[in-house]
């Protein structure tokens, strides 16, 4: 054992611990120190009579309180579960348009909505709906298939090429993978389109073919057409970009998009407050 002695400098007796001449001086602890640890010995001692502490074989002691967190955070959701039921039966029970004119099931609707649309839509749609190359943007005031609330509505239910029987369904023809047109003509036509947005030569080859293969869906203006989901060509707007090249590959081979139908997936009352929220984005008509 080592030798304890008193140090020459300090006056401290040593611990008897040495290392590389080093040695360790036994100071005692400052008495604040041991008075916060007493403190924390004996408020221990109160917690582990008035709070759950010790474990048991099948449980665990339930303390004086009787306090649970869980049983707590339980009893915060049932509480925000009762609340959500009794706006969301309002919500239920009233048409869309009475949604959007009281001022009460709107608000409730807006908050439901935005936060189903962040954890449901905003993956493809973008967070701030905006959208990006195939997934449309819900800002604006270009829609396939009607931007009015019961328009939005019915999409949300049934999706677009879904797994819905009634699901929105449209058919472009891939006119190039399907032969219907040679590369030349594909070329003329995408001329033509740019052209009544103002991106090629007014005078662009290619009219007489539109009319002929695109027209009966597109309408002779290209303005589209809401019952067949066939978008305007006309502006300035494009779901899967408007440069040449991404026309002439539109053109030669489809356009597929998909989006889910939400029956089934999302209750009710979330539907409607998603389409109340996205009518309300800026571009619902």
């Amino acid at each position: 054992m080592a030798h304890k002695e008193i140090d020459r400098l300090s006056g401290v007796e040593t611990t008897g611990h040495e290392w590389d001449g080093l040695k360790e001086l036994n100071n005692p602890l400052p008495k604040w120190w041991l008075y916060v640890f007493y403190a924390c010995i004996g408020w221990s001692l109160v917690y582990y009579v008035l709070y759950p502490s010790w474990p048991l074989v099948s449980g665990y002691t339930t303390g004086v309180l009787g306090y649970s967190q869980r049983q707590a955070a339980l009893d915060a959701v049932a509480a925000g579960q009762a609340a959500r039921a009794v706006n969301g039966k309002a919500l239920a029970d009233a048409p869309l348009a009475k949604i959007k004119a009281d001022p009460k099931l709107l608000e409730f609707a807006m908050a439901n909505g935005k936060a189903a649309f962040g954890d449901n839509c905003s993956p493809c749609h973008g967070t701030g709906a905006t959208g990006g190359p195939g997934y449309p943007s819900l800002q604006d005031d270009d829609w396939l298939w009607g931007g009015k609330l019961e328009d939005i509505h019915q999409t949300l239910l049934v999706g677009i090429r879904s797994t819905h029987p009634d699901t929105r369904q449209s058919q472009m023809p891939a006119f190039g993978k399907d032969g219907v047109l040679k590369k030349e003509e594909i070329s003329d036509v995408a001329d033509h389109v740019l052209s009544l947005s103002g991106k090629a030569p007014a005078n662009a080859k290619g009219k007489q073919l539109f009319a002929d293969n695109c027209a009966s869906c597109h309408g002779d203006d290209a303005k589209g057409n809401l019952e067949l989901g066939a978008p305007n060509l006309s502006d300035t707007i494009w779901l899967y970009g408007g440069t040449k090249e991404k026309v002439v590959e539109t053109i030669a081979n489809s356009r597929q998009g998909v989006m889910p139908t939400w029956e089934g997936r999302l209750d009710p009352v979330t539907i409607k407050s998603l389409a109340v929220y996205v009518h309300s984005l800026g571009g619902g008509k």
